[in-house]
């Protein structure tokens, strides 16, 4: 990620970083039915390799108050995200899979919980309880009419 003040260092670059490395699908998932592709984008981003992924999302996202360049791709990383994720709930809606009238309100409240997720990341004692074990899946099932269990059981 190109930093505000020109140099570059750790998390520089291009590459997508933050929530958004998970959320973009992976070319060999791109065929699977929208729930399995949901699945599995959100077992990646709520498991363990995504901590420090979420470290770097999280203070990218905190810095980037204070530099312009770094804003910028914030921001750009974010449309990719929302881009991505609004994608396959909109394939789940066609198919038949998935029940909402706003696709992008259940993308913004899926990303707001996955963020809610990795605000936990820089602790140094790891808080743990069931129900964030699950977080990520009920909320998304929840918001697309799925019965609960569905999208955590792998689609």
């Amino acid at each position: 990620m190109p930093g505000g003040d020109g140099r570059r260092g750790p998390g520089s670059g291009s590459a997508p970083c933050g929530a958004g490395a998970g959320v973009t699908v992976r070319v060999r998932e791109a065929e699977l039915p929208p729930v399995r592709r949901l699945s599995r984008l959100l077992r990646r981003l709520g498991g363990e390799d995504f901590v420090d992924l979420g470290r770097l999302w999280l203070n990218a996202r905190h810095l980037s108050r204070y530099r312009p360049n770094l804003l910028r791709v914030v921001a750009e990383q974010e449309v990719i995200m929302r881009d991505a994720l609004t994608a396959v709930i909109e394939d789940g809606v066609r198919a038949g899979d998935f029940t909402t009238d706003d696709a992008l309100g259940a993308c913004v409240v899926i990303l707001v919980a996955i963020d809610g997720l990795g605000s936990y990341a820089n602790d140094d004692t790891r808080f743990t309880h069931p129900a964030l074990d699950t977080l990520l899946f009920t909320t998304a099932e929840r918001e697309l009419g799925l019965e609960p269990g569905r999208l955590g059981d792998g689609g």
